[in-house]
């Protein structure tokens, strides 16, 4: 009994975990400095399924699909690839979201790039 107990116990701390897990699906935004300083805003198009993360990011080169996206809890992670010319670079996304806002950090070919940039939910 007390071994069913447990496994109750473990079961619903799971489904807890997972009812109040974030949901990032939908359309956000971001003002971000371009290299040469002048801000653009970049579109991020999410749909979660469970703890996968698949969409897009736009901005004033084009649209690239999201990669490798992960949720958990109020955690996601994301790559996008692009040809820089020089060869392609890899972008790696990593975010909390709080509310109607997701703070995510970045960095380039595994280097830091600015400081976080925060992302507002689309209404």
């Amino acid at each position: 009994m007390k071994h069913l107990t447990m496994i109750l116990c473990a079961a619903l701390a799971l489904f807890t975990g997972i009812a109040f897990a974030a949901d990032v699906t939908g359309d956000w935004t971001a003002q971000v400095n371009g290299p040469d300083g002048n801000s653009m805003t970049l579109s991020y198009h999410f749909k979660q399924d469970g703890g996968k993360l698949t969409g897009t990011v736009e901005g004033p080169g084009g649209s690239l699909p999201v990669q490798n996206g992960v949720v958990d809890g109020d955690k996601l992670s994301f790559t996008v690839t692009f040809n820089g010319g020089n060869g392609d670079m890899k972008i790696l996304n990593e975010g909390t979201m709080k509310g109607e806002d997701i703070s995510l950090t970045v960095k380039v070919n595994g280097e830091a790039y600015g400081g976080p940039i925060t992302l507002k939910k689309s209404k």
